[in-house]
């Protein structure tokens, strides 16, 4: 499928057959990433829905997606290629059994395609049958400066060079999304080589719709609970807030239990499944989890 979307509306509307339920100001700035070509970077809170973007969008323009998982500690070489160095040795001991091996033949054998592993980056700048991928690079704030830099001069020409083949260059830009949690903040010159969004909580409403196309079976009374409650959550002094991905999942454990209305019992039996930590598990239970029902109930009944 082609990236030649019309306009922004195009974009909201092909989300969302992937169950991606945007805002207009996210989906400008996908189609801008699109219609430029420019990388695009997306900030938030962890859990708001970063990373399934790069997923839907993927699977919307039928394009492989190629995801680069950051980590601390992560260097250039894990992240473009490594040579299969077992299979080297094998290859190795084979030829010498042999009389007569050209042995500068041997060293351009070793250290050709063959034996070549291609990590995401590389993988991403090579041709793909489908078009260009979806390059995910998540939680580039887990990496370290160095990395960052290196990703900045990859992205800028869209090529990496591996000593022993030379320099390999895309025959067409991947679509590079890249994501932060903003565990601490990654620099400017990446910043500015990208398009950048700030991905927040959503409101009732669009949390709303999101649950509805992310767990259908939900019953209305019983959506407005979990987005309400959740929503109210939000606004406790908690040391980490419940993001829309535990909201769809706090979904689905309620309907496994075949739960059609909320209660403190039933809040107290699965908070786990929307806060992750004991101190906020211990702040929001007992009279306090009933409160913020009672709240939730009250403005589901107010006209």
């Amino acid at each position: 499928m082609t990236t030649n979307l019309e306009n922004i509306a195009a974009v909201q509307s092909l989300l969302a057959e992937e169950d991606y339920i945007c805002g207009r100001a996210l989906a400008t700035v996908v189609f801008l990433a699109l219609k430029l070509g420019r990388p695009l970077f997306l900030e938030g809170e962890a859990g708001t829905g970063k990373t399934e973007i790069a997923k839907a969008l993927s699977a919307a323009l039928g394009r492989r997606l190629i995801r680069l998982q950051c980590y601390e500690g992560l260097d250039a070489a894990s992240a473009v290629y490594e040579w299969n160095f077992a299979a080297q040795m094998v290859g190795i001991r084979t030829a010498e059994a042999v009389e007569g091996t050209d042995r500068d033949a041997l060293v351009d054998e070793m250290f050709s395609e063959r034996y070549l592993i291609r990590r995401p980056l590389l993988e991403a700048m090579s041709p793909q049958s489908g078009g260009p991928p979806v390059l995910l690079v998540d939680e580039i704030d887990r990496t370290d400066e160095p990395f960052e830099a290196f990703l900045l001069e990859a992205l800028s020409d869209f090529q990496v060079t591996i000593p022993e083949l030379g320099t390999i260059r895309a025959p067409e830009p991947p679509i590079v999304i890249l994501t932060s949690n903003r565990t601490r903040e990654v620099h400017d010159a990446l910043k500015r080589r990208c398009l950048y969004h700030w991905v927040n909580y959503p409101s009732l409403e669009r949390e709303l719709e999101i649950l509805h196309a992310r767990a259908p079976e939900a019953s209305e009374t019983l959506s407005r609970q979990i987005v309400g409650f959740v929503q109210k959550l939000r606004g406790e002094d908690l040391f980490k807030k419940p993001g829309v991905a535990e909201t769809i999942d706090w979904a689905k454990c309620l309907l496994a239990l075949d739960v059609i209305d909320l209660s403190p019992e039933v809040i107290a039996d699965t908070i786990g499944a929307i806060l992750k930590y004991q101190d906020d598990i211990q702040r929001v239970q007992g009279a306090e989890a009933r409160r913020l029902l009672d709240e939730v109930r009250a403005e589901s009944a107010t006209p």
